[in-house]
């Protein structure tokens, strides 16, 4: 086994990260953490986890104003459309994509959980557009190597570390060879 391949042994799944390779060209995703909310035969969608805006949600929905709860860029799809990752099943309409996990829900309620303190904000996190990948691209990118799968996600990596060291602490988390690619650097000249 070639020691630079970054091919590992998971399987792209609803609930599984997606880890930008270290020198992916693509600004959108330079090392980015996706978390994959759906993958079939007709594609796959998720959320950039570690890029941050530089707005909080109350500064864009006023019924909200006050909510300190920062709003990430999920991806380059649609950045005209807001969606949140939260922790309670509870929310009518959320779909679960495991791990503790879920998608989207009844934003009426939403609000009124989050007006009235019975939701707090760190139980979600709000997303402008999203990361999709049409039938089979998402596949082409593996076998390019674009992407590292890691295992499932859980709540603690998804909602509550730190997106500016997101990414080095999975791959760290990975070990092996990808606690190498954590550490190189972003542009291997200036080293």
């Amino acid at each position: 086994m070639d020691f630079f391949s970054f091919k590992n042994s998971f399987k792209p799944e609803k609930g599984s990260l997606l880890l930008s390779e270290p020198f992916l060209p693509d600004p959108n995703f330079e090392r980015t953490v996706v978390l994959l909310c759906e993958h079939n035969q007709q594609g796959s969608f998720g959320f950039v986890l570690n890029k941050p805006s530089t707005v909080f949600v109350g500064d864009i929905i006023e019924e909200l104003e006050g909510c300190n709860s920062m709003v990430y860029i999920g991806g380059p799809v649609q950045q005209d459309t807001l969606h949140f990752l939260h922790q309670r099943g509870d929310l009518e309409g959320s779909i679960d994509v495991g791990n503790g996990l879920f998608w989207g829900g009844d934003f009426q309620m939403l609000k009124l959980w989050l007006a009235t303190d019975l939701m707090g904000v760190d139980e979600i996190k709000f997303f402008l557009g999203y990361s999709g990948w049409s039938e089979g691209q998402l596949e082409k990118e593996l076998e390019g190597e674009s992407w590292i799968v890691a295992d499932k996600s859980s709540i603690e990596v998804c909602l509550k570390l730190d997106a500016e060291t997101l990414w080095k602490s999975v791959l760290k988390e990975m070990g092996g060879r990808f606690q190498l690619y954590s550490n190189y650097p972003v542009d291997p000249r200036l080293n």
